[in-house]
């Protein structure tokens, strides 16, 4: 799919409550094009009253509807006909995502909208494959489990892969026979109503997947307060995710999954097969999305022997790229989300520079005189081991290098205090590969490699500070559904 005119996408509005598009009296905000600054829509902030029709509609969508109960591989066929829709959708779906995000058209087309629905796909498959089991008991009694969906799911998405971060919500829990009520990001909201019309085409009845407009400060909040809400599943930042469970332990002592921060190494060794290949996947790692992914590969640890070689190639791979409008067919560099966002990276790297760090590319914003937030891959050495550069999630396309000698130096550069959501190991040695996969603490270790596949069997999700719980594999279906304990007395009486 190629390029298209911007002002000539409508986009739908309001919520979407019980399978139709549904108006609010309550203030609205302005939301912006990252490609252009251009105010494009507003958006209602769902009041708490809001939240509470729309949660209440679910929950008595899932108690009148039949979705729970429904036998199971009906309602796997359901998800595949939504699965089928979207993919077909996709004229429509991936302009009105590239529209306001900082997807680009061809990406949201080829990528974004095809690995959505094969995510649906891949969850309806699990609607008939899971259940129960016997326990051992006394030969007088008869023990199992059950497995049961626990009502309504409250999901908060992000805004940098609006379409798929969603469905990573939506697919698990709805195949598990759960309502969601979802709040996508302010700054993304629009694809995701269009994603619900089509549930409610595809047969998912009406009520089980509602969406909410809004801000986290007043929309979020109320949903994670919702004593109908049973779970409350999140995307986003650490700090929001932190609050999010403080929230959720004081309102219900509900449980949560929450996919959070990362500050990534990428550790490349000398021994490193190609080290053109390698430098590629590095500076992909990071520029990819203009850096605005959970995952970004935002350390570079290289051993000190192959460390001008790789900063070259990484320096002439930034140099290659080109920002642009997520409407046009031939940028390949991403906008920043949003203006403010922009300042904060400028912020960030004038800050490591002021500490002595030393830029060899980058640095600064693309002028593109469009009026949009574009910042160029930036690349910078001798920083300091805890400085806020290091340390702080950046989210932008900014590299920092720091080099080593021996494996074990490599390890301590890499480990970080709070985040461990993945990492990156270059080596052609299996026996060292090993040695740092065990070693690494993260949820995700890629090897000779950096970055997911479509293989949904595979879990993410962090270790410490990076998360609660697994997003994808069969750990996301399982953690829609609660277990119950059945004991029958079968002795005769």
């Amino acid at each position: 799919m190629s390029a298209f005119d911007p002002d000539k996408i409508s986009v739908p509005t309001g919520h979407y409550i019980g399978g139709r598009f549904t108006d609010s009296q309550s203030r609205s905000i302005d939301v912006a094009r990252p490609s252009d600054g251009r105010i494009y829509a507003g958006l209602p902030i769902a009041t708490p009253e809001d939240v509470d029709r729309a949660v209440e509609n679910a929950w008595t969508a899932f108690k009148t509807s039949g979705w729970p109960r429904m036998a199971p591989r009906d309602r796997a066929r359901i998800l595949r006909r939504w699965a089928d829709l979207v993919e077909d959708d996709v004229e429509r779906l991936a302009p009105l995502e590239a529209l306001g995000s900082t997807r680009p058209i061809r990406e949201a087309a080829s990528w974004d909208v095809p690995f959505a629905a094969e995510g649906i796909r891949f969850y309806a498959e699990h609607a008939d494959k899971h259940g129960g089991e016997v326990v051992a008991t006394d030969s007088d009694r008869f023990g199992l489990t059950i497995s049961e969906p626990y009502g309504v799911i409250g999901a908060i998405a992000p805004w940098n892969f609006p379409l798929v971060m969603a469905s990573w919500k939506l697919a698990p829990a709805l195949a598990a026979g759960n309502a969601v009520v979802l709040k996508p990001s302010e700054l993304t909201p629009f694809s995701v109503l269009r994603l619900a019309e089509l549930a409610v085409e595809a047969g998912v009845p009406p009520g089980i997947f509602n969406v909410v407009q809004g801000d986290g400060r007043v929309t979020g909040d109320a949903l994670c307060r919702h004593p109908r809400v049973a779970k409350v599943t999140f995307t986003g930042s650490t700090r929001t995710g932190a609050a999010i469970m403080a929230t959720c332990a004081n309102h219900g002592t509900k449980p949560v999954t929450l996919e959070l921060g990362g500050k990534s190494p990428q550790i490349v060794f000398a021994d490193a097969a190609d080290l053109d290949r390698t430098a590629a996947t590095v500076a992909r790692a990071i520029t990819g999305n203009a850096g605005q992914v959970c995952v970004a590969g935002s350390r570079l640890i290289v051993e000190e022997r192959a460390a001008n070689q790789i900063i070259d190639r990484i320096a002439a791979a930034f140099a290659t790229l080109r920002p642009g409008a997520t409407w046009t067919d031939d940028a390949t560099l991403s906008p920043i989300i949003s203006q403010p966002q922009c300042a904060r990276i400028e912020g960030i790297v004038e800050h490591a520079r002021a500490s002595g760090a030393t830029l060899v590319t980058g640095g600064e914003r693309a002028k593109t005189n469009s009026g949009g937030a574009f910042y160029r891959p930036t690349l910078l050495t001798g920083v300091a081991a805890d400085s806020a550069i290091v340390m702080e999630e950046v989210f932008g396309p900014v590299l920092t290098v720091q080099t080593f000698r021996e494996e074990d130096e490599a390890l301590a550069l890499a480990a970080h205090p709070a985040y461990g959501l993945a990492a990156g190991v270059h080596t052609a040695d299996l026996g060292r590969a090993l040695r740092f996969v065990r070693g690494l603490e993260a949820g995700t270790v890629w090897v000779n490699r950096y970055g997911r596949s479509n293989d949904f069997m595979m879990p993410t999700g962090g270790y410490k500070q990076s998360g609660i719980g697994k997003d994808l594999g069969r750990q996301a279906f399982e953690a829609n559904l609660r277990t119950k304990s059945v004991l029958i007395d079968i002795a005769a009486s």
